[in-house]
């Protein structure tokens, strides 16, 4: 009879043991890769009650890269910090990406701030959706890759500097004068036309505008207004993703 009983036991044991394989196997592997000169401090946020990716940040020093596996239908984001100072417990600040004081984000990036964002397939839906967004501002260049996926699996990216071309209106100078990112029209002025809210609040009322056409112009793959779906939003299957912060061009 015990012996008997034991037989149920192992199934189940081998039933979940195949579960957690399966999961590892189908995972989305992000790989993030500091291109930049300096180092930053990438944040992750999740969107959907997911994994928290990477603890929700911490440094990447020049050259280094890292990588997260993220479970079928993870959705969330990417960006990076810039200027951080953080003590022992990971208390301190940044100059653009800023996530509270904390070096392990709660929520997400405090503008403006250069986003990566994606939604996972998963369930009925096997398809990502990713893209680059310029919507929050910019602060570093950002480019995603797919690799090993099926589909369009088109480059999105933000590869060339938009800081030398930032209207003055909408620059964020730090400390000996340099400007240190470019914010939205939106976070500078706050009114409907540029925010698309109230009666500018639907694709048919909230076009692009001299101040999101910089940004376009700069980066044409990325979303430069919050309608910026036709040219901004890729689709993959089945990918892996490479996140570089200051891809060279």
């Amino acid at each position: 009879m015990a012996a008997m009983q034991r037989i149920p036991l192992l199934l189940l044991s081998l039933f979940f043991l195949i579960g957690i394989l399966s999961n590892y196997v189908s995972a989305t592997v992000f790989t993030l890769q500091n291109s930049c000169n300096y180092t930053i401090w990438p944040g992750t946020h999740c969107g959907n009650g997911a994994s928290l990716l990477g603890e929700g940040g911490f440094a990447l020093s020049p050259g280094a890269t890292t990588q997260f596996p993220a479970p079928p239908g993870w959705s969330g984001r990417f960006w990076a910090r810039t200027g951080c100072n953080f003590d022992s417990a990971g208390n301190g600040n940044c100059t653009t990406g800023d996530c509270g004081g904390k070096l392990n984000c709660a929520g997400g990036g405090e503008p403006p701030v250069s986003l990566a964002e994606f939604t996972i397939g998963g369930g009925s839906s096997t398809m990502d959706f990713y893209d680059v967004s310029l919507v929050d501002g910019y602060n570093v260049g950002l480019g995603v890759r797919p690799s090993g996926g099926s589909g369009a699996c088109q480059y999105a990216g933000c590869v060339a500097d938009v800081i030398p071309e930032c209207p003055k209106e909408l620059q964020v100078v730090g400390a000996g004068g340099k400007v240190v990112a470019c914010r939205s029209a939106c976070a500078a002025f706050n009114t409907p036309e540029y925010c698309c809210s109230e009666d500018h609040a639907t694709p048919q009322t909230c076009g692009p505008t001299p101040y999101s056409e910089v940004f376009k112009k700069a980066c044409p793959s990325a979303y430069s207004y919050a309608y910026d779906d036709l040219s901004s939003t890729c689709t993959c299957t089945g990918s892996d993703y490479l996140i570089t912060f200051c891809p060279s061009a």
